[in-house]
């Protein structure tokens, strides 16, 4: 990579950075690591929240600037100074929701150059950067984890002409414009050290020849030094032989005769390489199983304190071992456990971090590694892997080129995991590379101790050969470490985000970090990450708490009138609900819920929480400033109402096309009218007013005010949109309905009935069937009846039968055809059925029903026991709802206190106005 500002070619030419020119890049680098080690110095400085915990010299060794800085970066500001352009109210900026596709680019060598416990692949978030932004702009990700959205950022610029070729073609498809290629630049937070210094390696370019070669060197280097630890001999017992890796198995004591159990000689199948589920006892040949066998320990001294130590007893069962390409396996002999034994004696290598492993809960709770001898880092190797480990540590660390140490090191720490205990053997697989389980700390009854070249050496090349061809060319990354709660970024000054942030407790990404950053020497501060974690006592609240803080920051530096993408990952609907408040309680709107059906590749919108069993793409936009001028100065009117929805109708795509054949045009769920509400409503709630609008008069007057079609609201330009398609592609494929609680059970109770006004004999065998595992523990739904009598008409048969069942009766039956409203016959068919009332009567038996919900409040209201088992969620919606209007703030918290937990975590309108009771209560209002 020849043209690399960071190449050693480049290392006494001019190079400019932040309009600033210096004469080499290692007096650039000088510079700015001058003005870091200064700034740490500054005890404020330190004490921004998320500030990794480690010595000036550690942050300094991994950091870049002011490109990268493995603390807070003081030069963001700079960066975006220098590429940025301010926000212009006047310009025009217009986007529709964009979904993207989060498992297309697996398989990619980029996104599999470096591991990390998840991440979206670049190749997925490449559409959603071209479609919402402009080359140059500025992308935000503040949980950038490995950093592929810097990678898609500048692949949009570097992207080869194939790729270019397939997504154009494929927009063309989809009736939009082609996109703007050319690089944008892009910021990159994330609390994790480890995760910062990957996402910088990923996109601050290098010299990949040199890295190339000085690999080369470092392996034959090891190979020199340490070769010998690795030697054994053929079966032959004269031909050298490099070992590939040495299996360890855990030794256990037989339950019945006190004997030693060595667990692979005894339970593994030689044949199919399968662990036995029964197998005898080699002493007295009871019958075992794992469950039943004793762990054994034994005594050593910790080569770091000098101390005795218990640890699990191992032995040697098996070793792999290369002669030329031909691979063979042998027991170890008396001289393999010699070479073990001298390996054992030696002294600890100095880069190997000895460091105290702190309680956390992915050590100390979720798998207790006290239990298997691991109380500091370096119990995670054993002895030669120690060895090697810290060997190839110091050689990469003595690298004098800066941008060469840290690759040298991005390639080296990839062997941390695979080369500790936490490596299983896996013998039914082609490798036994990296064969740890991923997400959490675990160490099996068998592990695969391989060698540093049957690690590194193939990763060697497959990197030199990725980054030669997809490598970053120019220095568009600004790579910051920290809280995204507090990012050092002006307001209004980020052009787009895409994000994918922890979710509960999916990962407990400190803790798994931890392994890693203590061989770098600067950890992780755990104490703002958001997650649910019962050890750090944080729970769902406190972790909704925490993304609210982060969306807020979110809120603050994205230019108005911009989007937001988050990938959601998590099928917990209490989760998601605290996501969607989160959200909300920032400021920012949700225009567009997408779920990628991994089966069929397609996309869905999700109508319920109970859908939430797949990765969901939400689309999120800032309300532009005009928006919000408006409101400050008017206040809560209705004309602020429909203010929102006139805003919030242009930012919804005016036609969704299923991706399948024949195409069907897909029901947008986001404008249907009660979502629409939900909108505006919640945005009210935000500001902390009351909704100046009732949900009857809102659903009567919003078709006069705009278009209707298809049961979705539109702008007039948007219907005339709508219906081309629709001329187009006649079938319209309507969203999948859930019933989990009262309000999806009248949603799908209209849908059937505006498509089949039918008798309640009709409806009972195709209704009950939806009410089954998606039902909400606790959750009371009126019984059919009820449901009926509350939200629809019957004909009775007097007068003339309603036009909605005239037009279905009549296009389903020829003999009914052409008759009359009042014909005996026509009325004799449409007798008892049930149909959805036109908006007018709506509005009445809506105020009705709202009058009976509060009523049956009271009973929550006046309840003098510890907890409400069961509920019914619309009459609790209803009575939040007339609370909050009242600023009868306690009600809504002293209920919520007798709800069960999961009631209130599940239904997002209950969570948001519990939510902002409290901030009102605890601000005094």
């Amino acid at each position: 990579m020849t043209n690399s500002l960071f190449s050693a070619e480049n290392q006494s030419t001019p190079v400019e950075c932040f309009g600033q020119t210096f004469p080499s890049e290692h007096a650039r680098r000088e510079h700015f690591t001058k003005l870091l080690a200064e700034k740490l110095k500054d005890p404020a400085f330190r004490k921004i929240e998320g500030f990794p915990q480690g010595t000036d010299e550690a942050i300094l060794a991994m950091s870049d600037p002011p490109y990268y800085t493995a603390c807070p970066n003081p030069f963001l500001e700079d960066f975006v100074r220098h590429y940025g352009k301010p926000y212009d109210p006047s310009a025009k900026y217009s986007r529709e929701p964009q979904t993207i596709d989060v498992s297309v680019g697996k398989t990619d060598p980029l996104y599999k150059a470096h591991s990390y416990h998840t991440k979206v692949p670049h190749l997925a978030i490449v559409p959603s950067i071209l479609h919402y932004t402009e080359p140059g702009d500025i992308v935000l990700d503040g949980f950038g984890g490995s950093g592929m959205t810097g990678v898609a950022a500048q692949w949009c610029g570097s992207a080869p002409s194939a790729y270019r070729h397939e997504l154009e073609t494929e927009w063309k498809k989809q009736g939009k414009a082609a996109p703007k290629w050319g690089a944008r630049r892009v910021i990159l937070n994330d609390l994790s050290p480890a995760a910062t210094f990957i996402a910088a390696n990923y996109n601050l370019p290098f010299d990949v020849e040199t890295f190339a070669k000085e690999g080369k060197r470092l392996l034959n280097e090891v190979e020199q030094e340490l070769g010998w630890m690795y030697e054994t001999l053929h079966t032959d017992g004269k031909t050298k032989a490099r070992i590939e890796y040495t299996v360890w198995s855990q030794v256990y004591s037989c339950p019945e005769c006190a004997g030693e159990v060595n667990f692979t000689e005894e339970a593994l199948d030689e044949d199919s390489k399968r662990v036995k589920d029964e197998f005898p006892c080699p002493h007295c040949g009871t019958t075992l199983t794992k469950s039943r066998l004793e762990r054994l320990y034994t005594t050593k001294v910790d080569p770091s304190a000098g101390n005795s130590i218990k640890v699990p007893k191992r032995a040697a069962a098996l070793i792999v071992y290369l002669i030329g390409k031909s691979r063979y396996e042998k027991k170890p002999t008396v001289d393999d456990l010699s070479i073990i034994d001298r390996i054992e004696a030696l002294p600890l290598q100095s880069m190997v971090p000895t460091i105290e492993i702190p309680p956390m809960h992915m050590t100390h709770e979720r798998a207790r590694m006290d239990y298997v001898g691991i109380t500091h880092i370096h119990h995670f190797f054993l002895p030669r892997a120690a060895q090697a480990m810290g060997v190839l540590w110091a050689k990469a660390r003595a690298h004098p080129d800066p941008r060469i140490r840290a690759f040298l090191l991005f390639f080296v720490e990839q062997a941390i995991w695979g080369m500790s205990v936490l490596a299983r053997y896996a013998p039914t697989h082609f490798s036994q590379v990296n064969q740890y389980l991923n997400g959490v700390y675990y160490v099996a009854s068998q592990h695969a101790e391989c060698s540093p070249w049957y690690i590194l050496e193939g990763k060697l090349g497959r990197l030199a050969k990725t980054f030669q061809a997809f490598g970053a060319r120019q220095a568009g990354a600004g790579i910051t470490t920290g809280s995204v709660a507090c990012l050092p970024l002006a307001s209004g000054s980020i052009d787009y985000i895409f994000t994918d942030p922890p979710f509960g407790e999916n990962i407990y990404y400190a803790d798994l970090n931890f392994l890693v950053e203590s061989w770098h020497r600067v950890t992780t501060d755990a104490q703002p990450e958001a997650i649910v974690d019962r050890f750090k006592k944080k729970g769902l609240p406190e972790y909704q708490h925490l993304m609210q803080r982060c969306f807020t920051e979110y809120y603050r530096v994205l230019k108005p009138g911009r989007w937001m993408t988050v990938v959601f990952s998590n099928s917990k609907a209490s989760v998601w609900n605290a996501i969607q408040v989160a959200l909300q309680q920032a400021g920012f709107v949700v225009a567009e819920v997408t779920a990628l059906d991994k089966v069929q590749g397609s996309y869905r919108q999700v109508t319920s929480a109970t859908a939430v069993k797949q990765d969901l793409v939400i689309s999120a936009y800032k309300p532009n400033g005009g928006l919000e001028d408006r409101f400050n100065r008017d206040g809560p009117t209705v004309d602020s109402a429909w203010d929102f929805v006139q805003t919030h109708l242009k930012q919804l795509p005016a036609v969704k096309v299923t991706s399948g054949y024949p195409q069907e045009l897909l029901n947008i769920v986001e404008r249907d009218p009660r979502r629409i509400y939900d909108r505006m409503a919640s945005w009210f709630i935000r500001h902390g007013t009351m909704v100046p609008i009732s949900t009857p008069e809102f659903l009567a007057e919003l078709p006069v005010r705009f278009r209707e079609m298809d049961g979705m609201v539109f702008l007039p330009d948007q219907l005339v949109e709508y219906e081309k398609a629709r001329s187009r592609i006649p079938q319209v494929k309507q969203a999948e309905l859930f019933v989990s609680d009262e309000r999806s059970a009248i949603d799908w109770l209209t849908n059937f009935l505006l498509k089949r006004p039918s008798t309640r004999s009709e409806i009972h065998p195709e209704y009950i069937p939806q009410i089954g595992s998606a039902k909400r523990k606790g959750e009371i739904i009126p019984e059919l009846d009820q449901l009926l009598e509350d939200n629809f008409l019957r004909y009775e048969g007097a007068g003339d039968v309603p036009s909605q069942i005239h037009s279905y009766l009549s296009t389903n039956h020829k003999d009914l055809r052409g008759l009359e409203k009042n014909s005996p016959a026509l009325v004799a068919k449409a007798k008892d059925r049930w149909y959805v009332p036109d908006p007018n009567k709506a509005q009445d038996l809506e105020k009705k029903r709202e009058k009976a919900l509060l009523k049956e409040f009271e009973a929550y209201r006046s309840f003098t026991g510890r907890k409400i088992k069961e509920s019914r969620l619309e009459v609790l919606r209803a009575g939040f709802r007339a609370a909050w209007a009242a600023k009868d703030y306690q009600t809504i918290i002293g209920i919520a206190n007798k709800l069960p937990e999961e009631t209130l975590q599940e239904d997002e309108k209950l969570l948001t106005l519990y939510d902002l009771a409290l901030t009102r209560t605890e601000d005094g209002v």
